[in-house]
Formats: C-alpha cells, structure tokens, sequence
C-alpha cells in the first residue's frame, strides 16, 4: 500500500512513522508512507489560506494547493483520497478495515477554519472523522487513523491472530487479558486460563467479550448478528443485572 499525507506541518509525522509498527510495516515492504506540505503547491507566495467570501471568522483553505497537491501525487481514478474533518463520517473498525484493501491511501489535513467546499465536491472520495470534537488540525486525526490501517495490512503484525481478535473487529469488545504472574497482590487469574482446558477458554472468552459490551457498550449489540449461542449467554448476563 502506498500512503501519502498532505499537511502544512509536515515534521509532525516523523516520529510516528519512524517508530513501531509502522517502521516495522516500511522494513517489511508492506506500506510506503510519504507527507508532503501543502505549501509547495500554494500558486501566490505560498499562500495557502484566505478569507471566506461573504466575511466571517478565521481562514480557509484554497482549493489551488489542495488540488495541485493531489494530482502531483497521483493521477489513478483508484486512489482514496480522504478529507480529515469533524463533519465526516464516523471512523469505526470496519473502515479501517475497508480502507487496508486499498492500493493507494491520499489523506488531507487542514487546519485554520475550514476547506474551500470545492475540496469536497469535486476532489475527496471520502470524509473522516475520529469523534465529535474540534482539533486544532486533521493532523493526529489521520496518524489515528493510518496506524489503525497499517496495523491490518499483511505481515505487520506478528501474530496474524491479533487484528482479528481486537476489539470491535468482531462487533464485541475483547474480552479481558492476563499474564505471569498468576497470583500478583492476592489478585489471581482465573482459573480456567491456566486450566489448559481450550475449549472452556474459548467459552469464557466469548462470555466475557459479550459481559464487557454489555457493560460498557450495550450500542454495539444493537446491530450485531448474534450467534444462538451468544444470544443465550447475552441473556443470561441480562438477568444477572437485573
């Protein structure tokens, strides 16, 4: 996959790319990941921002640098090209997933008051938004939602396992980890964990997958498919909290 971020603060992502997984994920061939600042496509003395017609607060960014950007990068009608805004649409597990089948992954981050409305008509393919609150730019917006893109390409992490299992990759949250040691303060591991009973694992497993979405996220359950079996546990949970 190929990742490109357009940012008027481009040294802000150096760390991020440059460490874990994500190092991890270039040394393996499985992603490159470039960021290129706005401002070397701004036409007037790189001026990338102006003030809104019709007067108002702030400043808003000009559709020529956007456009100019985008187009040096790619020409391929394939490209995802994504809007980070608090307007877009909701970013969930299942996008992530979405996006990591992708080839070519063109994320904009604006800042200052807006984007000229001409971006999102006639140039983005889709709007992202991690939640329903303001950052100062879409910047630590699109390094969320990369690293939860690259962490579910091919190879990058060790334990092909371990995105499937995450939470919310099975519509659940997942359930509770433990490690050595068993007993730590008189707190102690359950006991079907170290049991090497696998079968009973994975039943206690799903048991307390479905217990921790029904205490912390009973939305989730709403649009989930249930197996018949989840069903009877999911039931039995509810009664004891009644």
């Amino acid at each position: 996959m190929n990742i490109n971020v357009l940012s008027l603060f481009p040294t802000m992502f150096e760390g991020i790319f440059n460490q874990s997984i994500m190092k991890k994920a270039q040394e393996k061939n499985a992603v490159t990941l470039g960021v290129t600042d706005i401002r070397q496509f701004a036409d007037n003395k790189r001026q990338v921002d102006d003030y809104p017609f019709g007067g108002g607060a702030g400043m808003v960014l000009k559709p020529e640098p956007i456009f100019n950007a985008v187009e040096s990068l790619s020409q391929s009608k394939k490209s995802r090209i994504i809007l980070m805004c608090p307007q877009g649409e909701r970013f969930t597990q299942k996008k992530a997933e979405e996006l990591a089948q992708e080839e070519e992954l063109i994320f904009i981050c604006g800042h200052y008051e807006g984007y000229d409305e001409r971006i999102r008509e006639h140039l983005v393919t889709d709007e992202i938004s991690i939640g329903d609150f303001v950052l100062t730019g879409g910047e630590l917006a699109a390094m969320t939602v990369i690293d939860s893109v690259v962490r579910l390409l091919p190879g990058v992490l060790g334990n092909a396992d371990s995105p499937v299992q995450d939470s919310f990759s099975t519509g659940l949250l997942e359930h509770p980890h433990y490690t050595r040691p068993a007993d730590f303060r008189g707190w102690t591991v359950p006991a079907v964990l170290t049991s090497g009973n696998h079968a009973k694992v994975d039943q206690w497993r799903e048991e307390q997958a479905l217990k921790r979405t029904l205490d912390r996220r009973p939305d989730l359950l709403e649009e989930l498919q249930l197996t018949a079996e989840q069903q009877k546990i999911l039931n039995g949970l509810k009664k004891q909290k009644r």
